[in-house]
């Protein structure tokens, strides 16, 4: 969102003093966060409509003619390792209606992980999908993380915020500075002939209707991130004590079966911690180790989620170990159906289940937000308004972009001019300091800018002609 509309030119009052240090903030903070905004508007539309570019893509795979005859889960699975005998099952996935398949997926010893389809009525196996190198995966981790780890986590996050500051300083570059007109601020003129004020206005209409939806993009996909994230779901993603009372527990938590981006259980129990199957016996003697008894049936599991309100389209995940347990869990479009059942691999013994009735205030508005986000909470209008904010977000770093090399003086940068009185970096300080105590990486980040142009690039009149 590189606002870039005024003249280079300005006036030395106080007024002008401060339109100059946000204009320059303004600038810089566009210039960085453009490529980034760009990778996450495309691939989160890639993402958005999910469910239709998987019918188109893999409608052979998804897709089974319906009979009367049914195949156990069991059966299922053990078709399925008879393919891939050197592979682990991990997650299995029920059909969520008579004409879907089956969704098993696998992990190969050459650290693949495949999503093996079979047909519930036949037990046939009608294909795979690598589910780490398809077009949605992909999308999804460069969307995440750029595709390089947590690094790139941590970058889309500081990008992330940073477009709050390009929405902030935005809406007051966009006010009227004189006597206000709907021209130019509430209707674009498309129709001047003056190439500076039709991409000032084609920028600068556009960024104030989609504030908001902007903001709220940003806003609701924060609480993904690994570093604000992380500490956002310790303070607020708790349960009370007594939800565990009498449950053997490991130190795993639950969020360690959202692996590579791919969301299993909901973002309200990441911190939960995950249950243990008990594997001692009674003997004369009282409690002792032994050999661990046979698990209970895929079909038990499948029962039991049933049983507890589990809705279509939730997965089981598989136990890890001899203390492993099933995770049933269900993310579906409607947040007040998520539910997460923990289950004793050998009892069958439900262990914990949470719901939303379970969820906190925070937790609730989260998943809530989440939902929206991906475009699921009410159908394809949902889809229809995440995708124009991904559009009007794909228009202002393009917009932005063409202003920024139309007004860019040969060899330089053209960074607007820097401001003549220092004291007037008092504002953008003071909103540093606010988003900082609310999002310390982009608070530590907008510091660090801001010494750097004030201390060092301001002093240094070589810096101040490559960069204005």
């Amino acid at each position: 969102m590189v606002k870039l509309s005024a003249d280079t030119a300005v006036s030395n009052t106080p007024t002008n003093r401060l339109y100059q240090a946000i204009w320059r903030w303004h600038f810089y903070a566009g210039l960085w966060v453009i490529p980034f905004m760009l990778i996450l508007a495309v691939t989160g539309i890639i993402y958005l409509f999910k469910p239709q570019l998987d019918t188109v893509m893999y409608r052979n795979l998804l897709f089974v003619q319906p009979t009367s005859a049914v195949v156990t889960y069991s059966q299922q699975v053990e078709t399925v390792q008879q393919a891939y005998p050197e592979a682990a099952v991990t997650k299995v996935i029920p059909p969520v209606a008579a004409n879907r398949s089956t969704e098993i997926q696998i992990a190969t010893p050459d650290e693949r992980n495949l999503m093996v389809f079979v047909s519930p009525h036949t037990g046939q196996v009608l294909g795979t999908r690598d589910e780490d190198h398809n077009l949605q995966a992909i999308a999804r981790t460069l969307h995440g993380e750029l595709m390089i780890g947590r690094w790139g986590d941590y970058l889309v996050e500081l990008a992330a915020c940073w477009t709050l500051v390009l929405l902030i300083s935005g809406l007051y570059l966009w006010l009227p500075r004189q006597q206000f007109s709907p021209w130019g601020t509430l209707i674009p003129r498309l129709w001047s002939q003056s190439r500076r004020i039709f991409w000032r206005d084609l920028h600068a209409v556009p960024g104030f209707y989609g504030t908001l939806l902007i903001g709220f993009l940003v806003l609701t996909g924060l609480p993904w991130s690994g570093f604000w994230g992380e500490t956002f779901a310790h303070v607020w993603s708790r349960f009370p004590a007594p939800m565990w009372d009498e449950v053997p527990q490991s130190t795993l938590l639950t969020q360690r079966l959202n692996q590579q981006g791919e969301q299993v259980v909901p973002w309200a129990v990441e911190k939960l911690p995950m249950p243990q199957s008990v594997l001692l016996v009674h003997t004369h003697g009282g409690h002792s180790p032994a050999a661990a008894p046979a698990p209970i049936s895929r079909d038990a599991v499948v029962a039991q989620a049933q049983a507890n309100g589990a809705p279509p389209g939730y997965s089981i995940s598989l136990p890890e170990g001899e203390t492993g347990v099933y995770t049933v869990s269900a993310f579906p479009n409607d947040p007040a159906q998520e539910i997460t059942l923990h289950i004793d691999q050998y009892s069958g013994q439900l262990l914990a289940a949470v719901g939303w009735q379970d969820y906190g205030l925070v937790p609730k508005a989260v998943e809530l937000g989440i939902a929206i986000h991906m475009g699921k909470y009410f159908g394809l209008p949902n889809q229809l308004l995440m995708l124009l904010a991904c559009l009007i977000l794909i228009g202002l770093s393009l917009s932005g972009a063409v202003m920024w090399w139309q007004r860019r003086p040969s060899g330089r940068l053209g960074a607007p001019p820097f401001p003549v009185d220092g004291g007037q970096w008092k504002v953008p300080v003071a909103i540093a300091a606010v988003l900082g105590i609310v999002f310390p990486l982009v608070g530590l980040s907008l510091i660090a800018v801001l010494l750097l142009d004030y201390l060092v690039i301001a002093r240094i009149p070589t810096l101040q002609r490559l960069l204005n």
